[in-house]
């Protein structure tokens, strides 16, 4: 039987008027900065369609930004987000429409080096479809182990090792590649979270050049 999130049977206590512009855009943030995981100086984000129309009287970009910065969904402080963070962090916002993205849909850029794409679906939960272009799908039910590397015979088994080693259980393994012997990702989702001995077991792995462990979303 699927486990359900309770956001898809009740919406969560949240600041702002909407579940999916404003709960749904806080656990974006907070999913991106987990998997980026670095601190930041500057982050970018780009709104698309619903986001884009409405998401600013629903605090969409209040929300977003609050996310990226570590607030939880509940947080009073979020409505006055803007002045309670000052200069600490650059941050910019586009809006822009494609049909082929979801209604409440997102890029969120850090520092001009890694863009995490993700979609608000509903009741407060989310799904993180795109890290860099390579293709996911997280929706922070799961620790997540997400590894970057260049594609070879070996590297799933390599890694899968590593994992049973530690007798962690693998509930999903998903691979996507730019092509053949080129730039592959893999996302692995866990039954509990990976040790950072065991992490740093998989980073230093021949090929492997990004290494990030994903904690799930409460």
């Amino acid at each position: 039987m699927e486990q359900k999130s309770i956001f898809s049977v009740i919406s969560p206590i949240m600041v702002g008027p909407s579940s999916s512009h404003t709960a749904g855009a806080v656990r974006l943030g907070l999913m991106a900065r987990n998997i980026y995981k670095n601190s930041f100086k500057k982050v970018n984000f780009v709104l698309y369609n619903s986001f884009a129309t409405t998401g600013f009287g629903h605090g969409t970009d209040k929300g977003l930004l609050a996310g990226v910065l570590g607030y939880s969904v509940d947080d009073a402080l979020i409505k006055d987000i803007f002045d309670n963070i000052g200069n600490s962090v650059e941050y910019s916002y586009q809006y822009a429409h494609d049909i082929s993205r979801h209604p409440n849909s997102v890029d969120i850029t850090f520092d001009d080096k890694m863009t995490i794409s993700g979609d608000s679906v509903g009741a407060g939960e989310i799904r993180i479809n795109s890290i860099d272009g390579f293709s996911v799908c997280i929706d922070g039910s799961y620790d997540t182990l997400l590894l970057m590397y260049k594609d070879r015979p070996g590297m799933i088994s390599t890694v899968s090792e590593i994992i049973q080693k530690q007798k962690v259980n693998i509930a999903s393994l998903h691979c996507d590649r730019s092509s053949k012997g080129g730039v592959a990702s893999m996302y692995i989702a866990l039954d509990i979270p990976l040790g950072e001995d065991t992490v740093d077991k998989v980073k230093k792995i021949e090929d492997v050049f990004f290494v990030t462990n994903i904690r799930k979303l409460k």
